[in-house]
């Protein structure tokens, strides 16, 4: 039997093309992107609602020497469609940026500065402090022992508050002078008109609260 070999594939004529072998050009190497990193120097990340969030920091290069004025830095926060700009800016003739976000809504969510980079560098985000947008609530505390309504029993260790309508294991932040606390809804609570949340002993003694009073929250 004899077997049949299928034709060569003509070879390409480079010459007539035009082209010579030996003087095809190198395919140029991609231009380094100089690394890039976020500094924060303040952040206000704590307000009522109404208020301004305010992040100011510098961009830097790496290398110390590239110049980063003129760069855009954009605000975000993380919701259920990922990362959303709040507020951007570019950076000034030193590279130093100042972020302001008036807060409409009240709520809390993870927050970061962000430089999507450009032609020449990387791009760099920076981690920030949770934003909490409050509102002023009047509370008192209880203890005692005895069964919470949320299951459980009530103990002077016991992290949490009482409400009267937000589903057990809601998880609300309270702030009072300067310290805050993220604690779940454990029992129904208060019956006085006008109070939105009894406080635990233990959350009561987290906060540096007294008996009744004002304080920020949120969830």
């Amino acid at each position: 039997m004899i077997a049949y070999e299928p034709p060569a594939q003509p070879a390409i004529d480079l010459a007539a093309s035009g082209i010579a072998s030996t003087t095809l050009a190198p395919i140029e190497p991609i231009a380094h992107l100089s690394r890039t990193r976020l500094r924060v120097l303040r952040q206000r990340t704590n307000v009522l609602q109404g208020g301004t969030v305010v992040v100011a920091g510098r961009l830097l290069a790496d290398n110390g020497t590239a110049s980063l004025a003129g760069r855009m830095i954009t605000l975000q926060a993380f919701g259920r469609g990922g990362w959303h700009g709040l507020a951007h800016v570019r950076t000034d003739g030193s590279a130093h940026y100042r972020l302001r976000f008036r807060a409409r809504n009240t709520g809390s969510e993870r927050l970061r500065v962000h430089f999507a980079g450009d032609a020449g560098d990387r791009p760099a985000s920076r981690r920030l402090r949770r934003l909490n947008v409050y509102h002023r609530v009047q509370v008192s505390w209880y203890g005692g022992g005895g069964g919470l309504a949320c299951g459980g029993a009530l103990q002077s260790s016991t992290l949490g508050v009482a409400n009267r309508t937000l589903p057990c294991g809601t998880i609300v932040t309270l702030r009072y002078h300067g310290r805050s606390v993220r604690v779940p809804v454990v029992d129904r609570g208060p019956f006085v008109a006008g109070r939105e949340f009894d406080l635990t002993e233990a959350t009561k003694r987290a906060l540096g609260f007294g008996d009744t009073g004002m304080v920020w929250s949120t969830r």
